[in-house]
């Protein structure tokens, strides 16, 4: 039997979250077909033994699509596909894909759906468990991690700091981090591994030019593909609501996430996380439309948290 599991999420981090539900899946039928509208997600799974092949589609809400999506996804040869998203346009195009089992989220019921919460239900309702873990051990290749060891101090305490993140009320700011890791530097033996992304390496450079001790190199520059053996070896993610901390954490290190204008839902299935909000804010009532500053996270609070976790 051929199963398929649709994510239908463009973001890397949203995609990689349900990796979990994923590998549950592939547990009862063997590796999966992954769909996906993340570009890189191929990268970033390869070495996943549950998926056995990753196919990226396009990203298009038009409904006179239907029948090109149906067409891509007949091509799959599917006996059964799970549906992580209540989208009529890709059930109705796997129902014309005449793919025999149709799994989906309720239509019609995207207001405030928690993916963390949805995603559970689901998977333990269509494949009867009782409960399911929301986080996975994630997947690489020994050889990988070898290569880049010699990057890596023992001695000191690596931190993956997440600068970039896809929208700009997001970010932290680059003085924020820049006086972080300053303040930082003050404290002990550090090193920092600064990931921005290439179309954010202003960022990512601007930080590092405001560093006064030289213990920092720049991800930005480097494909997903190359981004996650550091990623896997850090002792500490620091920094925005980004793909990266979707990894540390199923990783099993410790992620600090500064939230500021992103629902808590990223960051709610694993136990790895840590979170910061901003003052006098209320967690449940965190979104993409809280307009809150960069500033109203202080530096203090982020390095004492930063510290904290260190000496566990």
């Amino acid at each position: 039997m051929k199963v398929g599991v649709f994510l239908n999420y463009i973001g890397l981090g949203a995609n990689i979250m349900h990796l979990s539900y994923c590998h549950h899946i592939a547990k009862v039928y063997g590796p999966i077909t992954l769909i996906s509208l993340a570009n890189n997600l191929d990268q970033a799974l390869e070495d996943d033994p549950l998926i056995g092949e990753i196919k990226i589609f396009k990203k298009n809400k038009n409904i006179i699509n239907i029948p090109n999506i149906s067409s891509d996804l007949k091509q799959l040869n599917l006996d059964k596909i799970y549906i992580f998203y209540p989208s009529a346009r890709i059930y109705l195009a796997a129902k014309l894909a005449n793919i025999k089992e149709v799994f989906c989220y309720p239509l019609f019921k995207k207001k405030d759906l928690h993916l963390v919460d949805a995603a559970k239900k689901f998977t333990c309702k269509h494949l009867n468990l009782r409960d399911c873990s929301t986080e996975t051990n994630f997947p690489i290749n020994k050889e990988k991690i070898n290569n880049i060891k010699k990057y890596f101090d023992e001695n000191k305490y690596n931190i993956v700091i997440g600068a970039g993140s896809s929208g700009p009320d997001t970010r932290w700011g680059e003085d924020n981090f820049s006086e972080l890791l300053n303040e930082l530097n003050k404290t002990g033996e550090f090193f920092f591994y600064i990931q921005a992304g290439p179309d954010q390496i202003n960022i990512s450079q601007k930080i590092i030019g405001n560093i006064k001790k030289q213990n920092c190199i720049d991800l930005s520059t480097l494909s997903v593909r190359e981004i996650i053996p550091y990623l896997v070896l850090c002792d500490m993610y620091v920094g925005n609501d980004s793909f990266t901390h979707h990894i540390t954490s199923q990783s099993q290190k410790p992620s600090l996430v500064l939230l500021l204008n992103s629902p808590k839902a990223y960051t709610d299935y694993s136990k790895n996380y840590h979170r910061i909000i901003p003052r006098n804010t209320n967690i449940d009532n965190l979104n993409h439309t809280s307009l809150h500053s960069p500033n109203s996270i202080s530096v203090d609070v982020v390095k004492n948290k930063v510290l904290e976790i260190k000496s566990r």
